[in-house]
C-alpha cells in the first residue's frame, strides 16, 4: 500500500506563505473547492487527517493540507465520473454508513457510562452471595507405561528416593522434566481417576499406582488449601468493567428493542451461501 507521501508525489504543493496579507476566518464549513457542484471544506480535511495512519500524520502540515485537498478532489471527481453504483457497492455503503453512525452512538454511549461505587457492590455481592470455597491442591506424578513400572517407583520413593530427581528420570508425561509437578487445580482439572486418587491423599503422601487413560500415575500431593473470598477492592477493577459492560450490552439492547427488528424465518437458509460472491455484482 502506497504512503500517503507517495501517492501526491507529483501533485504540485501550493506553499501557504508565512504572514498572510489578511488572516482568514476558518472553521469547519469554510469550502476549499468544488468538484462538479460539489463543495469539499475544512471540515471534510479535518475528518480525512483523522483516519490517516500515525506516521502520515506527521508530515508537515503544508503537505498534508495540499495532499489532503489534492486526494479529497480526486476522490470527488472520480466518484461523480461514475454512472451508476453496481449492487454490491450499494450494498457496501449501507453497511458502511451503518457502521459508522453505530460506531459514534456507541462511542457517545460509552463515555456517558459512569460507574459508582454502589454499582460495583452490587455486582460484589451478586458474585459472590452464595460462594462456597472449594478445595485446591497442589500435586506432582510421575507417569510410566505399566503397572510394574509404577509399583517400582512407588518402591525406590519408600526408599527414600526424592520424588522431584525420580519424575524428571522416569516419569514420560510433559511434567517429567519439572520433577512432575503440576501446580494447583481444582475439581473437574483433571481426569476423574487421578483427582479421586488426589482427594483421598494426606499432605505430604504418595499414592499407590494409578491409572488412567494416559497410563500409570504414582501421585504426590504437595499441599491443599480452601481458596479465601477475595475482597472488593480486590476485585474492584474486574467488577468495574463488568458492570460498565452491562450498561453497554443493556444501552445496546434498549436501541435494538426501540428499533423494532422483525426477524424472518431463516431455518431454511442455507448458512454457506454467504459465500456466493455470484449472488452480488461488485
Amino acid at each position: 500500500m502506497p504512503s500517503f507521501r507517495s501517492c501526491f508525489a507529483g501533485a504540485a504543493l501550493v506553499l501557504v506563505a508565512a504572514q498572510p496579507a489578511a488572516a482568514q476566518e476558518v472553521g469547519a464549513g469554510t469550502v476549499v473547492a468544488t468538484v462538479g457542484g460539489q463543495e469539499i471544506t475544512i471540515g471534510h480535511m479535518i475528518v480525512m487527517l483523522q483516519g490517516l495512519p500515525q506516521q502520515d500524520q506527521q508530515l508537515p502540515d503544508a503537505e498534508l493540507f495540499e495532499g489532503i485537498l489534492e486526494r479529497l478532489i480526486q476522490q470527488a471527481a472520480v466518484s461523480q465520473a461514475a454512472t451508476e453504483l453496481s449492487p454490491g457497492t450499494e450494498l457496501r455503503l449501507e453497511n458502511e454508513r451503518n457502521a459508522l453512525i453505530a460506531s459514534t452512538v456507541v462511542d457517545r454511549l460509552a463515555k456517558g457510562i459512569r460507574v459508582e461505587d454502589r454499582a460495583i457492590q452490587a455486582a460484589y455481592d451478586r458474585r459472590f452471595a452464595n460462594f462456597t470455597p472449594v478445595r485446591e491442591y497442589n500435586a506432582s506424578h510421575i507417569l510410566v507405561e505399566t503397572e510394574e513400572e509404577a509399583q517400582a517407583i512407588v518402591a525406590e520413593l519408600d526408599g527414600g528416593a526424592d520424588f522431584a530427581e525420580t519424575a524428571k528420570l522416569k516419569s514420560t508425561g510433559p511434567s517429567g522434566p519439572g520433577g512432575g509437578a503440576l501446580g494447583w487445580f481444582g475439581p473437574g482439572r483433571m481426569v476423574p481417576e487421578f483427582e479421586a486418587a488426589v482427594k483421598a491423599l494426606e499432605v505430604g503422601q504418595v499414592s499407590a499406582p494409578v491409572q488412567t487413560q494416559f497410563g500409570w500415575h504414582v501421585i504426590l500431593l504437595n499441599d491443599s488449601r480452601l481458596p479465601e473470598v477475595p475482597t472488593v477492592e480486590q476485585m474492584r477493577q474486574e467488577l468495574a468493567n463488568e458492570v460498565w459492560l452491562d450498561a453497554m450490552r443493556a444501552g445496546i439492547a434498549e436501541m435494538v428493542e426501540a428499533a423494532g427488528v422483525d426477524r424472518r424465518d431463516v431455518s431454511g437458509i442455507d448458512p454457506s451461501v454467504l459465500r456466493d460472491q455470484d449472488l452480488v455484482e461488485f
